[in-house]
């Protein structure tokens, strides 16, 4: 078996359930959970009715680069999206089941595991990018996120000695769990240390689509370079998905778009690593690709919800409407994030999720210890009930 194996740690939700063994959540209420960031609303009928018009595209084996026609929708979007003069659908573009398998396989790509090195990340993250930089056989470097700097990275915290060895950087923007966005000099920050390293970033943008103000989206990291006159997206590849976008998680169906040189290479890795998305589903994520609607009233949903429940939650716990996302990052009282999830689930049934979890103890401080994260995905009417029971939690 592969020892490295052995280095990966228990998945946070695996831990979750640990921490939560024993405990009896109250009968006096019906359940509620905040805990995972699992999209709920319907998913829009543009894609269910593409579904069902395609289904004979299960009969046949599908190419690992996708259709010419969905490259196509895909590079469209990007440009419509972050004004792009153009994107090349041929080589700059490439259908991913799904933004996570495609994070995971990256590293094993970019990353020579007869050469290791260090792959950078922030923290807390999503823990894919931790078990992607040991399975390819490098060593994660952790950058704390935390409220003293607006929970951004602070990429000039890291030794010199480090950038020197790193191969790949991850970055997360819109962030997961802290929602912040990186700004324009951040990124100009990120390419230059790129230039002067070498080493490839993954820009994870999951969540790109759900913001609040519909006149300021979040700038994306293709938008960025082209704004400063990288339009070659060197040594850049972005990660998407229609999961959060769409509510379609269970699809599996996303893109990485980018530096052309990487994608060529990405591409002879998943020829061998078998993900080539189905036939069903490029019809049924080229009508979502291209359809915009169904995303605004997604956005109105979170909106609403945002609007109802940060008040509540806010007059109790340390937090704020975030800059984009559907999380809440919030601060306990007294700093025990783990004891608070496990005496409101006990007291409310009201589940949620260790901010410790989600972030590795680095230079003897785990920046999540002391946050929940609080997942705004269930329907309206149960996430003000969920807020008005963590309001009453802490006030009694």
């Amino acid at each position: 078996m592969n020892s490295i194996l052995d280095c990966l740690q228990p998945y946070p939700f695996e831990r979750l359930r640990g921490l939560l063994a024993g405990v009896e959540p109250s009968k006096a209420h019906a359940p509620l959970n905040l805990s995972i960031g699992e999209p709920r609303h319907p998913t829009p009928a543009v894609i269910r009715e593409a579904i069902t018009a395609h289904l004979d595209g299960l009969s046949g084996y599908p190419p690992t680069a996708g259709s010419d026609a969905l490259r196509e929708a895909i590079a469209g979007w990007l440009m419509r999206r972050y004004g792009l003069p153009s994107i090349d659908p041929k080589t700059q573009v490439l259908p991913v089941l799904g933004s996570r398998e495609a994070l995971f396989a990256f590293a094993q790509t970019v990353v020579d595991p007869r050469d290791g090195g260090w792959v950078v990340c922030p923290n807390p993250f999503y823990q894919i990018y931790e078990g992607a930089a040991l399975l390819a056989g490098a060593q994660p470097w952790f950058v704390d996120q935390v409220p003293e700097n607006g929970f951004r990275c602070d990429w000039d915290s890291v030794p010199q000695a480090v950038w020197s060895r790193t191969r790949l950087l991850y970055v997360c923007s819109p962030g997961n769990p802290t929602g912040a966005v990186m700004s324009l000099d951040e990124w100009r920050r990120v390419f230059e240390l790129s230039d002067r390293h070498g080493f490839v970033i993954a820009a994870d943008e999951c969540y790109s689509e759900i913001y609040f103000d519909e006149a300021a989206p979040p700038i994306g990291a293709l938008q960025a370079a082209q704004a400063l006159g990288r339009g070659d997206f060197a040594r850049l590849v972005v990660f998407s998905s229609l999961s959060k976008r769409s509510n379609a998680p269970g699809m599996r169906s996303g893109f990485v778009a980018g530096d052309a040189t990487i994608l060529k290479r990405f591409l002879l890795y998943r020829t061998y690593h078998g993900s080539a998305m189905s036939p069903t589903f490029q019809a049924a994520s080229i009508a979502a690709w291209n359809d915009e609607a169904h995303v605004r009233d997604n956005r109105a949903k979170y909106r609403e919800k945002f609007d109802a429940v940060t008040p509540v939650v806010a007059s109790v716990l340390d937090t704020g409407l975030p800059e984009a996302g559907f999380y809440l990052w919030a601060r306990v009282p007294g700093g025990d994030d783990q004891a608070f999830c496990r005496e409101l689930l006990r007291q409310y049934n009201v589940l949620t999720l260790p901010g410790s979890f989600l972030a590795r103890e680095h230079e003897g401080r785990n920046p999540g210890a002391g946050f929940v994260r609080l997942a705004l995905v269930e329907p309206l009417d149960r996430c003000v009930e969920a807020a008005g029971r963590i309001r009453t939690f802490l006030s009694s």
